[in-house]
């Protein structure tokens, strides 16, 4: 199934509206969905490697859209789901000591590893928003982060080309395997934190 959504994001990318669709992409992946728009990004830079810092521009900007409607979500859905849950479980203390936590010591850091990194970026969207990080700071941190990881894939497949491609590639499966376990393995944390 990841091959099949990998192979059609890279066909996607050669169509007259990819810009559009590399928007889109970068926007759904800060909040729910599984591939990178690195997939998208690559063959659109490979193509057209002059208007490599535009691509960059297009996921940057889009994913930190993204990243709003994944706080978004994690801020509604404790109101309606999560915090009836933890009440009934007499776990509202617990969880407040981890969001405390979580927006004092290490939730910035976390949301940049995830900006920058193959972490499941959308984990840490909307756990911000679930813990109430600090909205602006959030915003700040991840247009820094989101900006430095599109930024640099684009400038290095601008400056050597195939070789970068390949390794993304070539890695494609095991990197989303990792993704998927970091994001299992955090919910299984956040549990037993709790």
């Amino acid at each position: 199934m990841i091959r099949a959504l990998y192979d059609w994001m890279f066909r996607l990318a050669g169509h007259r509206h990819a810009d559009k669709a590399l928007g889109g992409i970068a926007f759904i992946e800060s909040s729910f969905f599984p591939i990178p728009p690195d997939v998208m990004l690559i063959p659109m830079v490979m193509a057209n490697r002059a208007r490599w810092w535009q691509f960059a521009l297009i996921c940057t900007l889009a994913s930190v859209a993204g990243a709003v409607l994944g706080y978004a979500i994690g801020a509604l859905a404790y109101e309606w789901l999560g915090k009836p849950i933890l009440t009934f479980y007499g776990k509202e203390a617990a969880f407040a000591e981890l969001a405390d936590t979580y927006n004092s010591e290490w939730g910035l850091l976390a949301v940049f590893a995830g900006a920058v990194t193959f972490l499941p970026y959308k984990l840490f969207t909307i756990f911000s928003g679930t813990t109430g990080l600090n909205f602006a700071l959030f915003i700040g941190i991840s247009i820094i982060g989101r900006g430095l990881r599109f930024f640099l894939v684009a400038f290095l497949l601008f400056k050597f080309g195939a070789p970068i491609q390949t390794f993304v590639e070539r890695w494609l499966g095991p990197l989303f395997f990792l993704g998927l376990v970091l994001l299992v393995g955090g919910f299984v944390a956040i549990k037993y934190v709790i």
